[in-house]
């Protein structure tokens, strides 16, 4: 059989008689470490602290909830500084929520009763009562 004029995929003649080389195996690359890494677990408290800010929220004349949040809050914050766990951000928005709706929950119920007592006091103080 004649060889073409010339090699279309241009590695040239190849030599049926010349020695044959072994390929080489696959690399396999072994980790002998630990898995994939493992993100920081949530704080619990913090969790809680945002989930009592969120219902503070929507309660909004209830104090026990924002007081709630505020307390969990801080002691989240302690304990993510102690163990290093992730929900920092959770136990801030629990915070921010627990104090400004503690606070509009407390203007609420000082006015309400403010008011209630003008009234009743001024029902009181009429001599046709």
């Amino acid at each position: 059989m004649a060889q073409p004029p010339y090699d279309p995929y241009g590695y040239g003649p190849q030599d049926p008689y010349a020695q044959q080389y072994p390929q080489q195996p696959p690399v396999q690359h072994h980790y002998y470490g630990s898995g994939p890494p493992v993100p920081p677990r949530n704080n619990g408290m913090a969790i809680a602290s945002m989930v009592l800010g969120i219902i503070g929220v929507i309660s909004c004349g209830l104090l026990l909830f924002s007081i709630g949040a505020v307390i969990m809050g801080h002691v989240a914050q302690s304990q993510i500084k102690r163990t290093g766990e992730a929900g920092s951000g959770m136990a801030i928005a629990g915070l921010i929520l627990g104090y400004i709706f503690a606070v509009i929950g407390l203007l609420y119920w000082i006015l309400v009763v403010g008011v209630y007592g003008a009234a009743w006091w001024s029902l009181s103080q009429d001599p046709n009562y």
